[in-house]
């Protein structure tokens, strides 16, 4: 069975969070959903209480940065950093479009993101629950509405079961085209060959 391909990049981090064992769990979880990188801002993980969540060893196999402060979050060009809080004026994630490349953060346990975090978000998204949810599942229905949103799927049935139409084809980017001949603007040697 092939994976799912999507369309952007995607990065996710937590700030300030205490207990590395949730780290550990959305690291593994990120990983799972094909993250470009993870990140943690002012936290106090320990890599080796992580591994205990993170059994897929993510650090070795996705970029990890740890920022001490918001305000030395270095993200790439492009990709917005989006706030999963549960705020009053947040969009509920069922109805938020997710940016192609996006770094989406959560807040500590038993807190909240901090206002310089809040400021640098160029959108803040609430999960549609009574309370807050623990980090690493809260990581994951982002990251799975994400791929929901970007990956090619097939449309969902009217009734219950499974969908019985493939996915949509991919469009734009596929495998290279080879052409049979050079096009004229390469040089040639006396043959007439590159």
């Amino acid at each position: 069975m092939e994976l799912p391909r999507t369309r952007g990049y995607f990065g996710i981090g937590a700030e300030g969070t205490s207990k590395s064992a949730n780290v550990g769990a959305l690291l593994r979880t990120a990983h799972a959903f094909g993250a470009a990188f993870c990140f943690t801002v002012g936290a106090g993980f320990d890599a080796r209480e992580g591994r205990k969540a993170d059994t897929s060893a993510t650090e070795t196999h996705v970029p990890f940065w740890r920022y001490d402060s918001p305000e030395t979050i270095d993200l790439p060009q492009g990709c917005v950093l989006v706030g999963i809080e549960l705020t009053d004026d947040a969009a509920m994630l069922p109805s938020f479009r997710h940016p192609l490349n996006a770094a989406y953060i959560l807040g500590p346990e038993r807190s909240s993101l901090s206002p310089a975090v809040l400021a640098r978000c160029r959108h803040v998204v609430r999960i549609p629950t009574r309370f807050s949810l623990n980090l690493a599942v809260a990581g994951a229905l982002v990251l799975y509405d994400r791929l929901i949103q970007h990956g090619r799927f097939a449309n969902r049935p009217v009734a219950a079961g499974a969908a019985t139409e493939p996915p949509p084809a991919a469009t734009g980017h596929g495998h290279p085209i080879f052409r049979r001949t050079p096009p004229a603007r390469l040089p040639r040697d006396d043959k007439g060959e590159n």
